[in-house]
């Protein structure tokens, strides 16, 4: 499929057309209000006269356009340093055709309306050239030549430019042109030499293009040994740092900015024995349909950068190209910022901050070396987010990414990200490789919130990943992360490996939330490639290099559905040492831990966890050397550590001695020391260190257990207090009564025999429950005495009974009570 811009494509070419068919009567006019002069043959003007003050040259016209095949000459003197050209008219310049001067004048082309260069337009100057939509240019003693105030009689200086003044309604600038034709291969260096540049200056000399937007459509700069400036400026001064030719902007008082597009394979291009270097600067970037920025040096002078500072978002991606007319498809053209280094000098760096970055289809920063010297670093400092996504199906080695290898004796330069979030997907790449005898750069990631690296592509089987390689004699560089929390997924990695005869780099990981491999590795290793890629690279059947030791402080280490973290040697070298340091490492589902090696010594393995170790499901930690090398040491320090489903640690050895395997722990579940390795079909947990035709290695568990007396308190020695247990009874002659209702079967005295029944015994201290209940005072009446019967009668039962006169009332008790307590 073929990505068009629809929209703004229709739009442009209206307008285009608009202003060819305005050129026609809209020449290149004078506005009278300076000495400017104009002689008109044909299509080709011939510019004289002016106001010259110094070594400055000023111009003024209504109109300035140049048609195809026309000219537009500026005839100064020779010593004149910079020509100054102003449009007041309010018609936008169309130039295509040629601009050309005397000597080795800069010139500078304002107008305020717009500016658009199209596929014929060219330059034939002295010095360096300035196209910007500013509305006035700003002097060192306070003058300004302004094209949208305008006077008779403006004030003239002979001082040097300072600055550009862009108002809030300044226009666009567009550059038409036919594309590059830059050619090489991904291990190849570019060549340059079938491509015509659409605006082109003298060796050394810079190129400038300011408006409110900046837009190439294949359009194309040059700039041999020299810069090339891009700004989109809304509003503000655009300060000129340098009087000389180099015109370096600085756009630190500029507070909004436009957007830059460069689509159709446009190029700026700032190659040569040196550079003075490229600056983009402005809100949305983005290069697309194979656009690039480039700067290839091949002199031993170093050059300057390639700068891209973007507000908002920086957006660089490849396209699907079509071959004219027919549909068919011929390749993908890979969008880039890219340095090279072919000779004795160093690379130019690569120096890139946006809010966002956005790296899709071969969008790729790539800063490479074929010298003696180092290759070109790249910083890439984003406010949000990092997104580098996918390889094209008709060119898979045209990855997404992030790139410093070297093909020469030089380092590769180094890599420095910070970022708040990272992602990288299906083949995507962060890397420094060494395929010379040069050195691998280190790469360094410093994100504050999610690494997350996924995915392979599906035809090259390339993994997403964030790798230091040696591919030739050098070695390897260092890979540092810095996260919250990092994932790796679907087969994708962080590594440094050797695969010929350098040693491996240092993998070190700070996650200060967590890590989680699913399916995913973090490796510090030595592996052996397919035979189709080390006959493509020019490897040994076996690499010779020792791997790399890694390095992970997280809390929580997760690692499963075949996720695997390893230092271990396939070739002739030594594994490397794998330190683990956090509170839980948990491996499940094959889940694996190696320092293994095909002949070299074992690798080490280092865990030191706050908390547990977990093995689960056929997952193991080994550290085996299966040559003639003896087997690797283990130390595992963890208070609990569990073996289940068919899980080991092994420290085996074939010809040499058995690693030693030291575990300091409280407990261990589900692992048994067995003297061999179980097969695998015994579903035993198994601690090995064995050695099949050599010594026996050791295993040391020190089962530091648990104190029996940590956490006990002494138990006092009386429960309760009886005091407040034990009633002391009801006192006698005060009317109350004492009521026995069981004592859970145990008998009330000595005689009686056990009772059955559980009565429940409430033992609490009643002192708590006591309370005083208001009685009512009864005043008793005087007792009746008893008198002797002194008749009989009888009642109505009919029975006999004798009669007296009546006895006093008896007063009844006021308590009944449990006990009373005496105070």
């Amino acid at each position: 499929m073929k990505l068009t811009f629809t929209g703004l494509g229709f739009i442009g070419a209206i307008f285009v057309s608009a202003i060819y068919n305005s050129s026609v009567h809209a020449q290149v006019i004078p506005d009278h209000t300076l000495n400017t002069s104009v002689l008109q043959n044909g299509n080709n003007f011939t510019i004289t006269d002016g106001n010259r003050v110094g070594n400055n040259l000023f111009h003024s016209f209504s109109q300035f356009s140049v048609p195809s095949n026309g000219s537009a000459s500026f005839n100064n003197a020779v010593d004149i340093q910079n020509i100054f050209s102003r449009v007041t008219g309010g018609s936008v310049s169309n130039i295509d055709g040629l601009i050309q001067a005397n000597g080795s004048a800069n010139l500078f082309l304002l107008n305020p309306s717009g500016i658009i260069f199209g596929q014929n337009a060219s330059l034939n100057i002295g010095g360096s050239f300035v196209g910007t939509t500013a509305n006035s240019i700003k002097f060192a003693d306070g003058t300004e030549f302004s094209a949208v105030n305008a006077t008779t009689n403006p004030l003239l200086t002979m001082s040097v430019p300072v600055g550009l003044q862009m108002g809030t309604n300044s226009g666009n600038i567009q550059l038409q042109g036919k594309g590059h034709q830059l050619t090489g291969g991904t291990f190849t260096p570019v060549i340059r030499d079938n491509t015509q540049s659409t605006l082109e200056v003298n060796s050394g000399q810079a190129i400038a293009l300011i408006g409110q937007n900046v837009t190439l459509s294949g359009g194309v700069l040059t700039a041999e040994n020299g810069r090339i400036e891009l700004g989109a400026v809304k509003a503000g001064t655009v300060n000129i740092n340098d009087s000389s030719s180099e015109f370096q902007l600085d756009y630190a008082n500029i507070e909004s900015f436009g957007d830059i597009q460069l689509v159709n394979q446009s190029l700026v291009d700032a190659s040569g024995l040196t550079s003075r270097g490229i600056q983009l600067q402005g809100n949305n970037i983005s290069l697309k349909d194979g656009s690039a920025a480039l700067i290839q040096t091949v002199g031993s002078q170093a050059p300057n950068s390639i700068r891209v500072r973007a507000t908002g978002s920086l957006d660089l991606a490849g396209d699907v190209r079509t071959a004219p007319d027919v549909g068919i498809v011929t390749g993908v053209i890979s969008s880039r910022l890219m340095t090279e280094t072919l000779g004795k000098g160093k690379g130019a760096d690569i120096n890139v901050s946006a809010g966002d970055l956005l790296l899709n289809d071969g969008g790729i920063l790539l800063a490479r070396t074929y010298g003696f010297d180092s290759g070109g670093n790249i910083n890439v400092n984003i406010a949000r987010d990092i997104q580098i996504n996918r390889v094209t199906p008709l060119n898979p080695i045209a990855t997404s990414g992030i790139a410093t290898p070297t093909f020469g004796s030089g380092q590769s330069g180094n890599i420095n990200i910070t970022a708040s979030n990272l992602t990288i997907t299906d083949g995507g790449l962060i890397l420094s490789n060494n395929f010379g005898k040069g050195d691998s750069g280190n790469v360094n990631v410093n994100i504050s919130r999610t690494i997350e690296i996924k995915g392979i592509y599906p035809i090259t089987l390339a993994p997403a990943n964030i790798s230091s390689t040696v591919f030739g004699k050098g070695n390897g560089g260092s890979v540092n992360l810095k996260t919250s929390r990092l994932i790796v997924e679907n087969n994708a990695s962080v590594s440094t490996a050797s695969l010929n005869s350098g040693a491996g780099g240092n993998l070190t990981i700070n996650a200060s939330e967590s890590i989680e491999l699913r399916n995913g590795g973090i490796s510090a290793a030595a592996p052996i490639l397919p035979t189709i890629l080390r006959q493509a690279f020019g490897l040994p059947d076996r690499p010779s290099g020792n791997a790399g030791s890694v390095t992970i402080n997280t809390p929580t280490l997760q690692i499963d559905n075949g996720g695997v973290v390893a230092v271990n040697n396939e070739g002739l070298g030594n594994g490397g040492i794998l330190n683990i340091n956090g509170n839980s490492l948990r491996l499940d589902n094959k889940g694996r831990l190696i320092a293994n090696t095909a002949s070299g010594e074992g690798g080490n393995i280092n865990l030191n966890l706050k908390s547990d170790l977990i093995l689960r499901n056929n997952s193991f930690i080994s550290t085996e050397a299966k040559g003639t090398g003896n087997g690797g040491n283990l130390t595992i320090n963890a208070p609990i550590i569990l073996g289940l489903e068919n899980s080991d640690i092994i420290a085996n050895a074939v010809q040499g001695n058995g690693g030693n395997i030291d575990i300091t722990t409280q407990g261990i579940i589900g692992l048994k020391f067995r003297d061999t390795l179980t097969p695998r079909e015994d579903l035993t947990n198994d601690i090995t260190a064995s050695s099949q035709f050599n010594l026996n290695g050791t295993v040391e568990i020190n089962n530091i257990g648990i104190d029996p007396n940590s956490g006990l308190v002494e138990l006092p020695a009386n429960i309760t207090d009886p005091s407040q247990q034990i009633a002391s009874g009801c006192s006698n002659n005060t009317g109350s009564s004492f009521v026995a209702t069981g004592r859970g079967g145990i008998p009330q005295n000595p005689t009686q025999d056990l009772k059955s029944d559980r009565t429940w015994s409430d033992i609490r201290d009643i002192a708590a429950f006591q309370t005083t209940q208001p009685v009512q005072a009864q005043i008793p009446k005087s007792p009746e005495t008893l008198v002797q019967a002194t008749s009989w009668r009888r009642n109505t039962q009919g029975k006999i009974e004798l009669v007296a006169a009546k006895s006093p009332p008896q007063m009844p008790p006021v308590l009944t009570c449990a006990a009373v307590v005496k105070n």
